[in-house]
């Protein structure tokens, strides 16, 4: 907010939706009961309780329940925060800083006060020391000040109107923990957070329980009300999705999320639904479908063509893998930011705002991203026979031809490559294995390799791969966090989500655009044209996804009837939900 108006929050474009004196979220419920628990299944394991760094593998929930920030996402609203270890939030028109009043009552777990220096340091050491996700916004800002008893002042050094909500969502942690200590490393002691959560016990791969901090200092804010409900939260890990599923029926774990929906109509007549103990319920959201599907690693030279990328793409046969592994229920994601109006139209041509955004960049654009693209259309048979065809001629056009039976280049080089899928993500092997029969056609061999969670984990973060299952979710408000998915840093830099290789200059100025728009008209071209250079790049075969969430449960869980924008979405299951006999 700027200085001398409302200071309670802050939202992307305009103002926040709901008043200083609001008693609640709208999809909170604040007469919730206290108390009871839910059990969540994982596939694979973690080794480390460490979340901010790129080493090892802490497990689900660790910051979502233990470590605060300095403002608090309402998910009711594109982009919108209210304060929460933070009692104030003041800007400028521009934008080009941002202070942060903490609140006199913000208490560690251990009871010591949460302080600007734990601030400052929290904020410098994740942007030199942790994930690459924070450096982003660390480098942006030219100076950090104490300004009062509990304020501090963030300046920045490069136009960016997004700067002040990513810093409010940073992880604030206690300094005098780590002295000592190596920040980059590994650990199996848990970080000493604000949050209404605290690691009461946990076996490393086996499970983690958080308990409900009894003095947590901030459950009477009117951000909380309603949220962390349960006394009890617990992550137990198996082996795959199969065993998961098994420890759902028997009662072992109480929520489970299906994203199959033939499996949701066909599996889930077991007893505890028959009897009702178990509630299936289907949540609808209007979030963004983000992208899913197989990546292409660009920096392995067989997929460094676009046409070849083309060529994989169209001998993708989605409609019949879809009708065998989904009976053709979800559609097909035809864009990163397809289902939302930050989406491009399919086939279209580019047009108004998002043309002039494009035209700089026209000789470097792959064909498509002005003129309109549209995905290759299956007939639906097996065999796809159009498909494999037009997949035919592009490999020619790129230099390879089939010389008895196998496809090879110029050089007699067989056209050979892994699909690396972690275990137990059975709908994707299935998928994949489907995959492999049909590029056969092409004389193309390609083997499916399944690996354990660490093993996944070692090799996606060196990029050692040459096609593998891919998943970004996306917001309606995207911003900095495109920078990690799609900048050009990520082509040599580990551990960024850009895991295609991509290098575009198009991609990082509609960022750039993105990220200084002054009104939504403009935020929205900008993320159209990012959408077309996405997609019209090739480096994804795109899946399906679903416009609604589908959640079995037991049934004394319960969510309020008020559901938010983005439907059930982290910060949704479990923090609003709450146990009831």
């Amino acid at each position: 907010m700027l200085a001398g108006a409302d200071t309670h929050g802050i939202a992307m474009y305009g103002r926040p939706a709901l008043p200083p004196d609001f008693v609640s979220l709208p999809y909170a419920n604040p007469d919730a009961p206290k108390g009871g628990r839910i059990v969540f299944g994982e596939s694979g394991g973690f080794d480390s309780l460490n979340p901010f760094i790129v080493s090892g593998i802490a497990p689900a929930g660790l910051t979502a329940h233990t470590v605060e920030t300095l403002l608090g996402r309402s998910l009711d609203e594109p982009f919108t925060l209210y304060g929460l270890l933070a009692e104030s939030v003041v800007t400028d028109e521009a934008r080009s800083f941002v202070e942060f009043t903490l609140r006199e009552a913000a208490r560690f777990s251990d009871g010591s006060p949460v302080t600007v220096e734990d601030v400052i340091w929290s904020f410098e050491v994740l942007g030199t020391k942790g994930q690459p996700r924070y450096a982003t916004a660390w480098n942006k800002i030219a100076t950090v000040e104490q300004t009062g008893p509990r304020s501090v002042r963030f300046t920045f050094k490069a136009e960016d109107r997004e700067l002040p909500l990513i810093l409010g969502l940073r992880p604030i942690l206690k300094k005098a923990q780590w002295e000592g200590k190596d920040f980059t490393r590994s650990t199996l002691e848990a970080p000493i957070g604000s949050g209404p959560y605290v690691v009461a016990a946990f076996e490393p791969g086996r499970f983690i329980t958080y308990a409900k901090n009894p003095d947590w200092w901030g459950a009477d804010l009117p951000f909380n009300r309603g949220q962390h409900n349960l006394d009890e939260i617990r992550y137990d890990y198996f082996g795959n999705g199969g065993a998961v599923f098994e420890a759902f029926k028997a009662g072992a774990i109480t929520s489970w999320r299906e994203t199959n929906p033939v499996k949701w109509e066909r599996q889930f007549d077991f007893p505890a639904v028959q009897s009702g103990e178990v509630v299936k319920s289907v949540i609808p959201h209007s979030r963004p479908s983000g992208i899913e599907g197989f990546v292409f690693n660009t920096r392995r030279a067989i997929f460094a063509d676009w046409r070849v990328r083309e060529a994989l793409i169209t001998a993708f046969n989605f409609e019949f893998i879809n009708r065998t592994l989904n009976g053709s229920i979800p559609p097909r994601i035809d864009s990163y930011f397809s289902n939302s109006p930050l989406g491009m139209t399919p086939g279209a041509p580019a047009e108004g705002r998002v043309a002039e955004l494009l035209e700089p960049f026209r000789d470097a654009l792959l064909p498509g991203a002005l003129e309109g693209y549209a995905l290759p259309v299956g007939d639906g048979s097996e065999a796809n026979r159009r498909a494999i065809r037009r997949a035919n001629a592009l490999l020619e056009e790129a230099g390879w031809s089939v010389q008895e039976g196998v496809l090879k280049n110029a050089e007699g080089q067989p056209f050979t490559f892994e699909i690396l899928i972690t275990n137990g993500a059975d709908d994707i092997i299935n998928a994949a294995t489907i995959y492999v029969e049909g590029l056969k056609r092409l004389g193309i061999e390609a083997r499916v390799t399944t690996v354990d969670s660490a093993q996944y984990k070692e090799r996606t973060t060196q990029y050692d791969f040459d096609m593998t299952h891919y998943i970004r979710s996306l917001s309606l408000s995207p911003g900095n966090e495109q920078t990690l998915y799609w900048g050009s840093a990520g082509v040599t830099e580990p551990g960024t989500r850009n895991w295609m290789g991509m290098n575009s200059p198009a991609a990082e100025a509609m960022i750039a655009t993105m990220v200084a728009a002054r009104d939504q008209d403009d935020f929205i071209a900008a993320v159209q044209a990012l959408d077309r250079i996405l997609t019209t790049g090739r480096y994804v075969i795109p899946i399906w996804y679903s416009d609604v969430a589908r959640l079995a449960h037991r049934r004394e869980l319960k969510y309020p009837d008020r559901l938010p924008l983005y439907g059930d979405w982290p910060g949704f299951q479990p923090e609003v939900w709450w146990y009831q006999e």
